[in-house]
């Protein structure tokens, strides 16, 4: 798995744009954009494990696959012990789905999305420092 070396304290900025996901997949919600909350929940996500890898463990993931932070993400204790990797893997499954596929995004699935990304996200709250 490729890797760089990154500052612990850069949890913050990674924090930050999951924070920035986060909110612009309530407001998609709210406006109907399914496509978007998608992709905004998967962006999310990705943030919230970079912020968690660098916090941890001084690292991030630079694989050209999103999958691949999954092994990463084990590595952390807290993680191993619950079933964060798991929704980690469900959500970034959906990215090409969602971004590529010729067909929409239904609410139902960008409902189900954002909610997966929203227990990730305040997960990843819950064992970082504010």
């Amino acid at each position: 798995i490729k890797t760089t070396a990154v500052n612990k304290s850069d949890y913050i900025i990674y924090l930050k744009k999951a924070n920035d996901f986060y909110e612009i997949t309530q407001k998609a919600s709210d406006s109907d954009l399914w496509a978007a909350v998608g992709l905004n929940a998967v962006h999310c996500v990705i943030s919230c494990c970079d912020a968690l890898l660098a916090f941890y463990l001084g690292i991030r993931s630079v694989s050209d696959d999103h999958m691949d932070a999954v092994d990463l993400l084990m590595r952390i204790p807290q993680v191993k012990s619950g079933g964060e990797a798991n929704t980690y893997k469900r959500i970034i499954a959906k990215k090409n789905l969602i971004a590529y596929d010729c067909r929409e995004f239904r609410q139902s699935e960008a409902i189900n999305i954002s909610k997966q990304a929203e227990r990730f996200y305040r997960w990843t709250l819950s064992n970082l420092p504010k």
